[in-house]
C-alpha cells in the first residue's frame, strides 16, 4: 500500500486535534500539517500523504544548533515565512496571514501579546533545544483548532509525559550545547525525567546567549542583534486507567533582546505560568479538560547601540484559558466533537517620566490602561469516513469576544505635548466597550483518487477581533505612534475604536501524490483568501524633522480595508539510492508563490515573501549524516508603498552541515551561509538600530557565514 492509502482514513482525525506525533505514528498525522519532531533518531520528520515532503530529523538538528528563532525552523515549510524579530522572536506567517491572525499554541495554550512592538510573540517562549513537535497547519484549520484566527494553525509540543513499565522505575534524560562563530553565541539545555509506571516528573532548562550578528560580504555589524534567554519548566503527570493528569510550570527570563528592526529594545522580559489537563478516555467518548494562567512582566528601553538616551516603557499582562471538548462516537464512521473555551487577558501599558526630558515627562503616559480582551466560544465539528476512499470534516463555531479599557493620559499638557493631550481627551470622553461577535466554520473533503494519489479540497469562513493595541492606542504625537507596531518599518500607528472584525472566506485545494515503494512524493496545494474588513494602516500625516523635511517615515492609523492572497505551494521528494539498512540519499525541493493584494488602495499587501525555492540533499550512512541544501528568493518589488517598504535584491544561500554519532554522542557541525552572501532580508523591514548609530538607513541585512557546532547525547 502506498503513502496515501497508509495514511488517509485516520488523518482527518488527527487534523482536529492538531496533536503532536511521534516519529513512529505517521497513521495520525493531519492533512494539511507538517510534523517536526527532535531526538537522537535519524528517522524522517513525520508529514502527510497530503503534504508529501518530509524533513528530515537530522535537518532540524541542524537547525537547533544553527537558530535559537522557533519561527526560523518553521520557515522551512512550503507556505510559512517568518518575519525578523529579535534573536528568538520572529514573527511566523503562514500563506501571508500575520502571526495575529494564526492560532499559536504552547503546550496547547495560547500566549497574549505583551508588548505594544510585539517583542514576547508565542513563539519566543519556545527553544528549538527544548521543542519535541511542532505541527503547522497551512490549509483549512478545523474550527476544533481554536477560534479568533483567519489563517493556519501552530502548535508547539514540549516532550510528553514518559513512564517506566509497570513494577519497574524510569530515570532518563538529554543533554545538549551549541556554538555558533557569528554573533559569538552559545547555549545548552537539559531534560531530566523520573518516572514510576503511573507518576512521572520532567525537569527541562534551557540557555541561550549570542552579540550582535556580522552581515554577510560589505554588509558589516547588524546593530540590536544581541540577545539572552533562559527558560526552566516541571511538568508532573499522572496516568491510570481512564485518563491521564498533567500539572505543568514554569519561567523564563529574558534580560535583554535587540530589535535591529524597532525604535525600542527588550531589556527585560519576566514570565510564569501554570497549565494543568485531563484527558479521560471512555466508552462513550474522550474528554479534554484544560486550564493554564500565565504572568507577563515586559520592559523595553534602549539598550547600547541605540543610546544615549532613555524611554522606559513598562507593559503587564495577565492570562487565563480554560476549555472543555468532547468527542463522541456516533458509530464505526462517525465522530462528533464539542466544546466551549473562554480566554481572559488583562493588560497594562505604562511610561514611566524620563527626569530632565520635557517631551516624557513630568508625569506617566498611560498607553492602555487596565485593558480587558475576553473571549468564550463553542463550537460543534462533525466528522464521517463514507468508504475507504473518501472522508469529510465540516464545523461551525462562535466566539464573543469584548474588550473594555479605562481613562488614559500623556506625559503632560505642554504645548510640545498638545497632540496627545487632544487624543487622550477625545479618547477618555468615547465610549470604549466594545462587543464582537464572531462565527466561522470550515469544510474539507479527502477522496483518494487512486493508490498514489489523494486530493483534498476545502473552504473556510474564519473571523478575527482586533488586538488590544489595534483598537485602543491612541497617541497622536510622533513619538507616541511610532512606539506602537509589530511591522519593523519605522513608521507610527494609531489605533481605532471602531474597528470591525476582519472575515476570511479561503478556498484550498491539494494534489499529492506519493508512492513510498519507489521513494518519491510531490504536493501541489493551490489557495485564495478574501479578507473583508483587513486591518492595515491608512495614511494619516507625514513625520517631519525640526527643519520641516519629510523623514520618510509616516503615521499611519488602523483601518479596515479590504485584501486577498492567493498562491500555490510545492513540495517534493525522491531517494536517489538505498544500501543496506540505514543508508539512504534524499533529495527536496519545495518552492512557494504568494501574491497579496490591499483591494481598498490597489497596492501590495505590506511584508509579503517573494517567491522562494529551496533545494536539499541528505545522505545518511550509518553513524555520518551529510546534508547540503540552497535556497533562492526572488527580487522584491511589490512594496506597499504607504508604508515606505523597501525592496530587496535577490540572492542565493548554501548551508552546509555534518553529523556524526559516536557512544551515544552526536556531534554537528554546520557553516551558515556557506559563501558568506551579503542580502537583505525581504520581511526585515528597516534597520532602526544601525540608523540610530549612523544616520543611514538600510533593510535589516541577512546574517553572514557562521560556523556552528553543537553536540547532544541522551540517557
Amino acid at each position: 500500500m502506498t503513502i496515501i492509502a497508509n495514511h488517509l482514513r485516520l488523518a482527518l482525525i488527527s487534523s482536529c486535534a492538531i496533536a503532536p506525533i511521534a516519529a513512529n505514528a505517521q497513521d495520525s498525522t493531519p492533512i494539511e500539517a507538517i510534523d517536526v519532531v527532535s531526538g537522537q533518531s535519524s528517522e524522517s520528520i513525520v508529514e502527510t500523504p497530503i503534504t508529501g515532503t518530509r524533513l528530515e530529523r537530522d535537518s532540524l538538528a541542524r537547525k537547533q544548533a544553527s537558530t535559537s528563532d522557533t519561527a526560523e525552523i518553521l520557515a522551512d515549510i512550503p507556505g510559512v515565512s517568518a518575519s525578523s524579530g529579535g534573536g528568538f522572536s520572529s514573527m511566523p506567517a503562514i500563506r501571508g496571514l500575520s502571526e495575529q491572525r494564526l492560532t499559536v499554541l504552547v503546550d496547547g495554550f495560547a500566549i497574549d501579546m505583551a508588548c505594544p512592538n510585539d517583542m514576547n510573540s508565542p513563539l519566543s517562549y519556545t527553544d528549538p533545544q527544548t521543542v519535541s513537535s511542532i505541527s503547522v497547519l497551512t490549509g483549512i484549520a478545523p474550527v476544533s483548532s481554536g477560534g479568533d484566527n483567519i489563517g493556519g494553525v501552530i502548535a508547539v509540543e514540549s516532550t510528553p509525559p514518559q513512564f517506566a513499565i509497570m513494577g519497574n522505575t524510569l530515570l532518563t534524560g538529554e543533554l545538549s550545547s551549541f556554538y555558533r562563530s557569528n554573533g559569538d553565541g552559545f547555549g545548552g539545555a537539559a531534560k531530566l525525567t523520573f518516572a514510576t509506571d503511573s507518576l512521572s516528573a520532567t525537569y527541562t532548562g534551557s540557555y541561550i546567549q549570542s552579540d550582535q550578528y556580522e552581515g554577510g560580504e560589505d554588509d558589516g555589524l547588524v546593530r540590536s542583534t544581541e540577545f539572552a534567554k533562559t527558560d526552566h519548566t516541571l511538568a508532573l503527570a499522572w496516568q491510570h486507567a481512564t485518563g491521564l493528569v498533567q500539572l505543568k510550570g514554569g519561567i523564563q527570563r529574558s534580560p535583554y533582546e535587540g530589535f535591529a528592526n524597532q525604535y525600542m529594545d527588550m531589556v527585560d522580559n519576566k514570565s510564569w505560568f501554570l497549565n494543568g489537563s485531563y484527558d479521560g478516555y471512555f466508552d462513550w467518548g474522550d474528554v479534554e479538560l484544560r486550564a493554564a494562567y500565565r504572568d507577563t512582566d515586559h520592559m523595553m528601553d534602549f539598550l547600547e547601540d541605540k543610546q544615549p538616551g532613555a524611554m522606559p516603557m513598562n507593559t503587564e499582562v495577565h492570562s487565563f484559558d480554560g476549555s472543555v471538548k468532547l468527542s463522541l462516537p456516533l458509530s464505526m464512521h462517525e465522530t462528533l466533537r464539542v466544546g466551549a473555551e473562554y480566554h481572559d487577558q488583562w493588560l497594562n501599558d505604562y511610561w514611566p517620566p524620563v527626569e530632565g526630558n520635557m517631551m516624557m515627562g513630568p508625569g506617566e503616559f498611560v498607553n492602555v490602561n487596565g485593558g480587558k480582551r475576553d473571549r468564550a466560544g463553542a463550537f460543534v465539528e462533525w466528522e464521517r469516513h463514507f468508504s475507504d476512499r473518501l472522508s469529510a470534516i465540516a464545523g461551525v463555531r462562535y466566539d464573543r469576544v469584548t474588550m473594555n479599557t479605562g481613562e488614559v493620559k500623556p506625559y503632560g499638557t505642554s504645548m510640545m505635548q498638545m497632540a496627545d493631550v487632544m487624543a487622550a481627551s477625545a479618547f477618555n470622553a468615547a465610549q470604549r466597550k466594545r462587543t464582537d461577535d464572531n462565527w466561522s466554520g470550515s469544510a474539507v473533503i479527502v477522496y483518494e483518487l487512486s493508490d498514489i494519489a489523494a486530493l483534498e479540497l476545502g473552504y473556510a469562513h474564519k473571523a478575527r477581533s482586533p488586538n488590544l493595541y489595534e483598537r485602543y492606542s491612541w497617541g497622536r504625537g510622533s513619538m507616541a505612534s511610532r512606539m506602537i507596531g509589530w511591522y519593523g518599518d519605522g513608521n507610527g500607528y494609531v489605533g481605532n475604536l471602531d474597528l470591525k472584525p476582519e472575515r476570511a472566506d479561503t478556498v484550498s485545494a491539494a494534489l499529492g501524490l506519493g508512492d513510498d515503494k519507489a521513494g518519491w512524493s510531490l504536493r501541489i496545494a493551490p489557495y485564495y483568501t478574501r479578507v473583508n474588513d483587513y486591518i492595515d494602516g491608512a495614511f494619516v500625516q507625514e513625520f517631519t524633522d525640526m527643519m520641516g523635511v519629510p523623514t520618510g517615515f509616516v503615521q499611519l492609523q488602523f483601518a479596515n480595508q479590504d485584501a486577498e492572497f492567493y498562491g500555490v505551494d510545492v513540495s517534493g521528494a525522491v531517494e536517489l539510492g538505498e544500501g543496506r539498512p540505514g543508508n539512504s540519499t534524499r533529495l527536496t525541493g519545495a518552492l512557494s508563490w504568494l501574491e497579496a493584494n490591499n483591494l481598498s488602495d490597489g497596492g501590495p499587501v505590506y511584508r509579503q515573501m517573494p517567491l522562494d525555492v529551496k533545494l536539499g540533499i541528505s545522505h545518511h550512512s550509518g553513524a555520518l549524516e551529510l546534508a547540503a541544501d540552497v535556497e533562492w528568493v526572488a527580487e522584491k518589488t511589490r512594496v506597499d508603498a504607504t508604508r515606505n517598504e523597501p525592496r530587496t535584491d535577490a540572492y542565493a544561500l548554501v548551508n552546509l552541515g555534518a553529523a556524526y554519532t559516536i557512544g551515544g554522542v552526536r556531534v554537528s557541525l554546520d557553516i551558515e551561509n556557506a559563501l558568506d552572501t551579503g542580502y537583505a532580508l525581504p520581511l526585515g523591514g528597516v534597520s532602526l538600530g544601525d540608523y540610530r548609530a549612523t544616520g543611514g538607513l538600510r533593510p535589516v541585512p541577512g546574517r553572514g557565514r557562521s560556523i556552528n557546532v553543537g553536540l547532544s547525547t541522551g540517557f
